[in-house]
């Protein structure tokens, strides 16, 4: 099965290219081979996400892949920093086409060959990172918005909903910092920390912006809320978590009768409690695979 991926990339080039976006983003870019890709954020002085990213780094540039509608806003943001580095932020979201595939039986990516790897695919090169999007490893698959058609048919009439794609999102546990609504909290709250369900973290990579409230929070461990998940029939999604009248949390995307949460940590799995006023309980939530 493979799902087409509303998506949205920067390409950034130039000799300074690793240094710049590493001292913006939260986890350790240079720490990964080339080929190599990490899950990160972008952070605001606050510590709060403003974006997710998957950064992948090839020779010759680093290729951002996030969720439609965002690189505009990134590229902005990075541009800001930008004054004596060498390095050029490009917006080629309407060159590109990501699907992802449910497994990681593909024609040409080798499944125990490293998490990036470029191959020839329907005639044209494609690029692949190993991603778990479902609770099993899968692969994303970037290539030329002219080779869709073509990609399409290498890959075969198993095409499958994004709605379907989320239902075993959700399941398996795994956040989604733009479809869950998670942006503008801390990284530790929705699991993205270390050891979490998406580690997009590193503490021993150096400065960047929000570095100093995410080096606070490690030392005192005092996050107040952490991602959990709820179960209830047609729970709204992004709505309030309420216990007794007190705002408890906050619910992400809805699908297949789940939501995952950002809660307090003093609720536990069995307790009720209101999404929006819908009636939910709290569910135990199993860590998925740590692949990015």
């Amino acid at each position: 099965m493979w799902t087409l991926l509303p998506s949205s990339a920067l390409r950034l080039t130039g000799a300074d290219r690793v240094d710049f976006v590493q001292g913006q983003m939260t986890n350790d870019l240079r720490g990964v081979g080339t080929p190599g890709m990490v899950a990160c954020c972008f952070l605001n002085v606050r510590g709060q996400i403003e974006f997710f990213a998957r950064a992948y780094k090839r020779e010759g540039d680093v290729y951002l892949h996030l969720d439609a509608g965002q690189a505009g806003g990134l590229a902005a943001r990075l541009r800001r920093y930008i004054i004596f580095d060498q390095v050029e932020v490009r917006d080629v979201s309407e060159e590109l086409r990501t699907v992802h595939v449910w497994g990681q039986d593909v024609p040409g990516w080798t499944p125990e060959g490293p998490q990036v790897q470029s191959f020839e695919l329907a005639g044209g090169t494609v690029l692949g990172g190993r991603v778990n999007r479902t609770g099993t490893p899968g692969v994303d698959l970037h290539f030329l918005a002219r080779q869709e058609d073509a990609v399409r048919e290498a890959l075969g009439g198993g095409e499958t909903s994004l709605d379907a794609l989320e239902v075993a999102r959700v399941w398996a546990g795994i956040p989604d910092v733009v479809r869950d609504g998670f942006t503008g909290t801390l990284p530790q709250e929705v699991g993205l920390d270390v050891g979490g369900l998406l580690p997009v973290m590193s503490y021993r990579k150096g400065c960047y912006v929000g570095q100093e409230i995410m080096a606070r929070l490690e030392a005192r461990g005092n996050a107040r809320y952490h991602l959990g998940r709820l179960a209830g029939d047609g729970l709204p999604d992004h709505a309030e978590v309420t216990r007794e009248g007190k705002v408890v949390g906050q619910a992400g995307a809805h699908a297949g009768g789940l939501s995952l949460a950002r809660l307090r940590k003093e609720l536990f799995p069995g307790d009720w409690v209101e999404v929006g006023g819908v009636p939910a309980t709290v569910q135990a939530l199993t860590p998925a695979p740590a692949d990015v």
